[in-house]
């Protein structure tokens, strides 16, 4: 062909067929409805676990079964927090701890402003405490028995943490001379009721 020969004349588009337009609709539709099903689960990735969401919520602790001298741990936010029944005795032996400790009126430490007294409580029965010591975020062992041997004639009973020597006593208040620089901390809690508390709300005023 040479290549001044004419173009040949451009024909119009065929008219679709009734039923091709027919399956043009159906695979569009079909095309998009796939798109949106696989962004539902991509979507859905963003939302929160059901266990991130109770992590992070205000968690119920049941105070008939903890009879008194006994710890139990629950978790909050990712955080053990530890409900100690105190004893007479345990709360008597408090009194006597202020020359062993260095910040025996929490004023450097962390605490709601109701649990900012010698006992660091609410009710001076129970304590609460986020179960994490304040150097480098080690779980001290839980050592209620006072004059134990390995930790010396003058220890009262409290907390140990094993992996640097820390230790506080039965309020969660930090020794002299040990690495943790201040007291265990108190979570937000209130009293729902005489046996129930709850852990990660303040009281209601």
């Amino acid at each position: 062909m040479s290549a001044n020969a004419p173009s040949a004349p451009s024909l119009p588009d065929a008219p679709l067929s009734p039923d091709r337009r027919l399956w043009i609709t159906v695979t569009s539709v079909a095309g998009g409805v796939g798109l949106v099903g696989a962004a539902v689960p991509f979507v859905a990735s963003f939302e929160p676990s059901e266990r991130t969401l109770a992590q992070g919520g205000p968690v119920e602790v049941d105070l008939a079964g903890l009879a008194p001298g006994k710890l139990q741990t629950v978790e909050w936010r990712g955080k053990p927090v530890w409900v100690l029944k105190r004893t007479p005795e345990m709360l008597a032996s408090l009194a006597h701890d202020d020359s062993l400790l260095a910040d025996p009126l929490s004023t450097r430490s962390e605490q709601p402003a109701y649990a900012k007294n010698p006992v660091r409580s609410i009710k001076p029965e129970v304590l609460v405490l986020v179960g994490i010591c304040t150097h480098l975020g080690c779980i001290p062992t839980f050592r209620p028995t006072p004059a134990s041997p390995d930790l010396g004639a003058s220890w009262p009973g409290g907390f140990y943490c094993p992996c640097h020597g820390s230790k506080f006593d039965l309020a969660g208040r930090v020794f002299k001379n040990v690495p943790a620089p201040i007291n265990l901390q108190v979570p937000p809690y209130e009293f729902a009721s005489a046996d129930k508390l709850i852990v990660g709300v303040d009281p209601k005023s």
